[in-house]
């Protein structure tokens, strides 16, 4: 659906979102559950401000459908045609060979990652502008212009390469969002080596799971990363997580906050010694269009998290084309992403994909609400930030703070907020463009550009193109140019619009996972298995007639409850739709009767221990009647509970995976190693195994 189509259509409200495979898929092809997901398809598409719209790529609006189009019908010239943006040291003979799972892109052609988000800005006349605003959550700022940060990338790759380190070896990275983690990252791609990107917060046991099996020869560690107020001692958990692991040859120590730790004789050695003794001058290593880039790992159903490889010049262009698209960035903009550089969030919108686009970046290191809850919009405020993507957890975070958290505020050049990882429900979605773009003139309201995207597609494929295509609250978008998705039943057949069904995609794109590091059968096994010949993002979605995709759930978060199916995320809407609910999740439990039952936990606005537990039920009670009205008696919860805090990431995404375990085992084996917040596992825990014959409080 084109900005011209987007005219005099009724406003609603809907949820999508974003996630990653898994393993159980589910019958498709069904009508919804009465008032379900065809509810979710009758929303007004919400045209791009004035401001958005006079820097979009196309002038009018012809010349971008007709181009649309083209692109639509030829994905690969798309691609040759986005790749022939960014400089390339030598063309490539094949622009593209081979079919889904096994394929090339821009075969012969060699290029460097490094060079076209660093030395061109360079050469472009823009070596002094900044390429980085970063603050640290004490208030300490550094500014490094795209010069700086040119010299500081050569010398740690020339300090890299006098280490040993060469063309295919691994490098571990096992920072936070510090200046120094994009002077690795492009360091590494500058020499051909690959880089494997640790998250900070992980224990040492997750840490060491990602070192035995990516067998890095060097470990670039910050001596420790600061949360909460709090210094987190990343360089003495690397000391547990690496003992007996024989093939780190050197650890690389980041001064950062300056805590004691040890150092050991011949393998340690001080970052800022490396740099200073190394010469800036490094020529970039020539890499083929499909070497391996960087290996970044995943969690799932498995103990064992996978490692999943990219092919660096093709997470470029896809990377490139994605920020171009989803957000517009220009080297005019002040653009902040606020996602943790432990996930591929920042890598895509970032690292790289930012990076590639010579825009100025905010950089923060530190939780988004603290030492006070508006610390967000006093980011947003000090540097002029124009366009933010973070999450949607954030964004109802602020909602919860209220409007009182914005007074005294200027966020009047704030012109598009962009999102990814979990839905955004309606209710938020309005209250965010109403009121954080409450000082914009009428006709150039806040822009909300809700995405779609996994891991293993480096790439939110589905959204709206800044400036030219339209918005509905909750919807994923459309498909972006180069991507060929389909919504088909369990036989792999396409199925008409209205229809939800599996999300797949039938056309190879350059950004695409190409193995899972040392084991290319689980991959093969995890993604093409279901569907052969195309990839399955396990996820069970609805096309509407304007071609927007609502993603629903990932397949085992659509339940099937006695032969009715049942969006956990549209439930989840109706849940957040109540005033004192400020988040929510929905899980399927295993019933002996029903099959799947919906088992939902929510936080309400107030502390949960304020009110007396026949508050809690008579709440349980209410959004219990809630979920009845919005989507009929059979999504009933069989269990509604109020707990004061829920299982997530350190990106804010709610782990539904481990509240399913907790309700049907009533303990956790899987993968805990990107959970920030232990004791919130430990509260959900308690709460569903209450004493031997006592029902819990807030059961429906």
């Amino acid at each position: 659906m084109s900005m011209a189509e987007a005219e005099d259509r009724g406003r609603g409200t809907a949820v999508a979102g974003g996630s990653g495979p898994g393993e159980e898929p589910v019958p498709s092809g069904e009508e919804p559950a009465a008032g379900g997901v065809r509810r979710l398809l009758e929303n007004r598409l919400v045209p791009p401000g004035r401001s958005l719209r006079a820097k979009a790529a196309f002038s009018s609006v012809a010349a971008f459908e007709t181009w649309w189009e083209r692109s639509r019908v030829d994905p690969d010239a798309y691609w040759a045609e986005v790749a022939s943006e960014l400089e390339w040291f030598s063309p490539w003979q094949v622009r593209r060979e081979g079919e889904l799972p096994d394929f090339r892109y821009f075969v012969g052609g060699l290029g460097n990652v490094s060079t076209n988000c660093i030395d061109r800005h360079v050469r472009a006349g823009r070596g002094n502008q900044a390429a980085i605003l970063w603050e640290g959550e004490d208030g300490a700022t550094r500014v490094l212009t795209y010069r700086m940060l040119l010299d500081e990338v050569g010398r740690l790759a020339n300090a890299l390469r006098a280490l040993g380190v060469g063309r295919g070896d691994v490098v571990a990275i096992y920072m936070s969002n510090i200046p120094e983690v994009f002077v690795a990252v492009h360091a590494c791609y500058r020499i051909g080596a690959l880089y494997s990107v640790i998250f900070a917060g992980f224990s040492a046991e997750a840490v060491r799971q990602r070192l035995l099996d990516a067998q890095p020869k060097v470990v670039v560690v910050a001596d420790g990363s600061r949360r909460r107020g709090q210094v987190l001692p990343l360089k003495a958990t690397l000391e547990r997580a690496a003992a007996g692991i024989s093939s780190i040859e050197h650890v690389v120590v980041v001064r950062h906050t300056g805590v004691e730790l040890p150092m050991t004789p011949g393998r340690d050695l001080w970052y800022h010694e490396l740099v200073a003794a190394a010469s800036p001058d490094c020529p970039p290593e020539p890499m083929e269009a499909n070497e391996p880039g960087f290996i970044i790992y995943t969690s799932g159903t498995e103990s064992k998290p996978k490692g999943v490889v990219h092919a660096g010049m093709g997470f470029l262009v896809g990377t490139y084309a994605n920020v171009k698209w989803a957000l517009g960035l220009t080297p005019e903009d002040v653009y902040w992403c606020t996602a943790d550089v432990g996930w591929l969030t920042f890598p895509i919108f970032a690292l790289v994909g930012g990076m590639a686009h010579g825009v100025t970046q905010v950089v923060y290191e530190g939780a988004l609400d603290w030492p006070t809850p508006d610390r967000l919009y006093r980011i947003v405020e000090r540097w002029g930030v124009n366009k933010l993507f973070t999450a949607p957890t954030a964004l109802r975070m602020l909602r919860r703070l209220g409007e009182a958290g914005l007074e005294g505020h200027d966020l009047s050049r704030l012109e598009l907020i962009a999102l990814v990882g979990e839905p955004l429900d309606p209710e938020t979605w309005n209250w965010v463009r109403d009121h954080l773009g409450k000082g914009r003139p009428a006709g150039d309201e806040l822009f909300i550009n809700n995405t779609y995207g996994q891991t293993e597609t480096a790439t939110a494929w589905t959204c709206s193109m800044v400036g030219l295509t339209p918005a509905k609250p909750g919807s994923a978008g459309q498909p972006l140019p180069g991507y060929v998705a389909r919504v088909v039943d369990e036989h792999g057949a396409p199925l008409p619009p209205g229809k939800q069904g599996y999300l797949i995609i039938t056309h190879p794109f350059p950004s695409l996972a190409r193995t899972v590091w040392g084991d290319h059968g689980r991959y093969l096994e995890t993604y093409f298995r279901r569907f052969p010949g195309a990839y399955f993002t396990a996820d069970a979605a609805v096309q509407d007639d304007d071609g927007h995709i609502w993603v629903v759930g990932r397949v085992d978060d659509v339940i099937n409850v006695a032969g009715h199916r049942l969006s956990t995320m549209e439930m989840e809407a109706a849940l957040l739709d109540h005033p004192r609910v400020a988040e929510a999740a929905v899980v399927g439990a295993t019933d002996p009767v029903k099959g799947l039952v919906p088992i939902a936990f929510v936080v309400p606005r107030r502390a949960a221990g304020d009110g007396e537990g026949v508050e809690e039920a008579a709440l349980a009670a209410e959004l219990s009647r809630r979920i009845v009205d919005a989507i009929g008696p059979i999504a009933r919860p069989e269990r509604i509970y109020v707990v004061p805090t829920l299982p997530k990431t350190r990106s804010g995404k709610i782990m539904r995976r481990l509240l399913r375990e907790a309700v049907d085992q009533g303990s956790v084996h899987g993968d805990t190693s990107a959970l920030e917040n232990p004791e919130a596992l430990e509260v959900v825990l308690a709460t569903v195994r209450p004493a031997a014959g006592a029902e819990p409080s807030t059961k429906s």
